[in-house]
Formats: structure tokens, C-alpha cells, sequence
């Protein structure tokens, strides 16, 4: 049976101008804020509360904590989802660098929104395994296009089996995963954090390639 194509939760679209652009902006700033002050995640009636908001009103933009969380992600995240995937000239291995040093500089300056939303995703998995879920499921997954684009160099070069292998290698480093086992277990520098998974990366990128060749 052919694989379903994977779908992360996408954003909601955020209104072009006037008011309702505005009370969109208000109710995600103000949960950006409170996961970096209070490191967790806020109820949508919490954020209406300290936006000044009624409830109704946050709940038509925000139906969900998925929702919000997904927008906190988006607005922290989007500047590296939104950019090219390097130039045609560039390989394998100088995009992957591109899209990890564009990255990770991010994920110090968003680090509690980025662990709040690994934080839903846990526990919404063991809510739905218990079959209390009650919201629709906060999927995450966007760094599979991502690096899906980095890694398109060696389209040509490597066995499909072998390149799908190096691209979900990589998504297990391309994370706020990697990111937090490295600072709460090792608590090492954000530089060499990046040193680290760089030269994992590209320890993956060489073994792949010389198992790979495509014949």
C-alpha cells in the first residue's frame, strides 16, 4: 500500500490589514510573550485575558491551542521556511550548511515557543493514546520540505533508498530536538552546538555518498 504523503498542521492564514489584522497580530504577540516569560503554553481563554480580548473573539482566530502553537511556530520559524533552498550552483552539503546556520540562530532567539511546541506535540500523542484528545492534533513536520530542498543535489547521485534514508537522518538533527539534548545534557555554547550537529551532518552526507552511488 503506497505511503500517505505527509502533512504538517499549517498556520492560520493571518488577515491582510485593518482591525481583524491587528487582533491577530495582539493575540499572537501577546502568547509569543507569555511562552518566553512563563515557559508554557498559554490556554486561548489566557491570552484573550491578557490581550484584553473576549474569549469569542480569540477563539475565531485561534480555535485551538494546535492553532496557536502553529502560529507561534510560523512566526518564529518562517523567515528559514519561506527562504530558497540555495542557489543551483551550490551542493548537497553547502545547502544543508545553509539551511542549518540560517536555522539555529533562530531556535536560541525562540527557544521556549520552539520547546513549548515540542511540549504539545508529547503530550498530545499520549492524550490520543489514551483517547482523551479533544483538539485536533499539532502536527509538526515541515523540515521534511525543507530539507527535502537541500538535499536535491543529490537527486541524481544516490539510490532513492539511500537518499530517503540520509533525508530522515537529517530531519532527526534538524530540530529543537537535537538542539535541547546538546544544551540540557551537555550544556554547551550555542556555537558548539552548531559545530556539533554540523559535523554529524556532514558525517551523514559522506557515508551516504559513498554507500549511495546511484550505478
Amino acid at each position: 500500500m503506497p505511503r500517505v504523503p505527509f502533512r504538517p498542521t499549517e498556520a492560520p492564514q493571518p488577515p491582510s490589514k485593518g482591525v481583524r489584522a491587528a487582533t491577530f497580530r495582539l493575540l499572537l504577540d501577546t502568547a509569543m510573550d507569555l511562552i518566553q516569560q512563563d515557559g508554557h503554553i498559554p490556554s486561548i481563554a489566557e491570552v484573550a485575558v491578557r490581550s484584553n480580548v473576549s474569549r469569542a473573539t480569540a477563539y475565531r482566530y485561534f480555535p485551538s491551542r494546535s492553532a496557536l502553537i502553529t502560529s507561534v511556530v510560523d512566526a518564529s520559524l518562517g523567515a528559514v521556511r519561506n527562504a530558497p533552498p540555495g542557489t543551483e550552483e551550490a551542493g548537497a552539503r553547502e545547502r544543508v550548511h545553509q539551511v542549518f546556520k540560517a536555522t539555529f540562530p533562530r531556535f536560541q532567539r525562540y527557544e521556549p515557543q520552539l520547546r513549548a511546541a515540542l511540549q504539545l506535540a508529547l503530550e498530545q500523542w499520549a492524550l490520543q493514546r489514551a483517547g482523551l484528545l479533544e483538539e485536533e492534533p499539532y502536527r509538526r513536520g515541515h523540515r521534511v520540505a525543507i530539507l527535502a530542498g537541500a538535499l536535491a543535489p543529490l537527486k541524481g547521485q544516490l539510490a532513492p533508498a539511500v537518499r530517503d534514508r540520509l533525508h530522515r537522518a537529517l530531519s532527526v538533527l534538524y530540530g529543537i530536538e537535537a538542539y535541547t539534548i546538546l544544551k540540557d545534557m551537555w550544556d554547551v555554547s550555542e556555537k558548539e552546538i552548531e559545530r556539533t550537529v554540523l559535523w554529524m551532518a556532514d558525517a551523514l552526507i559522506e557515508a551516504s555518498v559513498r554507500e549511495g552511488k546511484k550505478k
